[in-house]
């Protein structure tokens, strides 16, 4: 494959993957989600935020709004390319969770959102938020547990098949039931937990599904027709008004 052929297809995946997370962030349940997010990080106004694991850019242009200079940190150039694009007013920065561009105590919130089941050691997230935070800051970490995801379907166990299969292929995917524990190891204090659940019936949450079917099938776990077959009862569903996709959110907030 030549060079110019990879940089298209990685330029298709990112479009398709920012039409997912923009399908899933127009939702009202991810709206009231991140709304409370940015109530538990107590903002405080001209303070420094950081949303840790930005994508493209959404949160951080919704806290500048709220009064706060918000920074927006991600490992992926294509996404941080995506955000600048989107929101050319707004501050961004390519760094990963584990290695903050910030001083010691220099910032006044810190949110991640969907990002500690990608991360190999969330300990040293954890650990490094608390080293940028100031006394008092806060943190909030916002997050699905990947085993928990609930998906309407004739073939149960199939499902659980595919949902743990894909799930595994992650690195922390049942991070959301640990931030209590993280956060409480990582020195922090008033840690609280809540979750919410979200529920999708938008046909176009279809790509959502084919993104745990495929690496399921791709890892032996599943075979290929029963990924085809998996997939075609869902668009069926998603056809006639039936498709169901329920997803557990944890939020956690806690004082540095």
């Amino acid at each position: 494959m030549s060079k110019h052929q990879e940089a298209v297809d990685e330029h298709r995946d990112t479009e398709a993957l920012l039409a997912v997370l923009d399908a899933a962030d127009r939702m009202p349940s991810a709206t009231r989600l991140r709304d409370r997010s940015y109530e538990l990080l107590s903002l405080v106004p001209d303070s420094t935020v950081v949303d840790v694991g930005c994508g493209a850019g959404r949160a951080v242009a919704e806290l500048a709004e709220r009064g706060v200079h918000a920074v927006g940190v991600d490992p992926d150039p294509r996404m941080l390319a995506a955000a600048r694009q989107r929101w050319p007013e707004a501050g961004f920065r390519e760094a990963g969770a584990e290695d903050l561009p910030f001083a010691d105590g220099s910032v006044r919130g810190y949110r991640a959102d969907k990002v500690f089941h990608v991360l190999q050691e969330p300990g040293r997230a954890v650990a490094e938020a608390r080293r940028v935070l100031c006394p008092g800051g806060r943190i909030v970490l916002v997050g699905q547990d990947w085993d928990a995801i609930m998906i309407d379907s004739a073939d149960a166990a199939l499902t659980r098949t595919i949902v743990h299969a894909r799930a595994d292929l992650l690195g922390t995917p049942r991070a959301g039931r640990q931030y209590r524990g993280l956060l409480l190891d990582g020195g922090f204090d008033h840690v609280t937990v809540e979750v919410h659940t979200s529920v999708f019936t938008d046909p176009a949450m279809l790509s959502l599904l084919t993104r745990l079917a495929e690496p399921a099938c791709a890892g032996g776990a599943i075979t290929r027709d029963q990924a085809d077959e998996w997939l075609a009862e869902q668009r069926r569903r998603a056809e006639t008004g039936r498709l169901l996709i329920a997803i557990p959110f944890f939020v956690a907030s806690a004082s540095a």
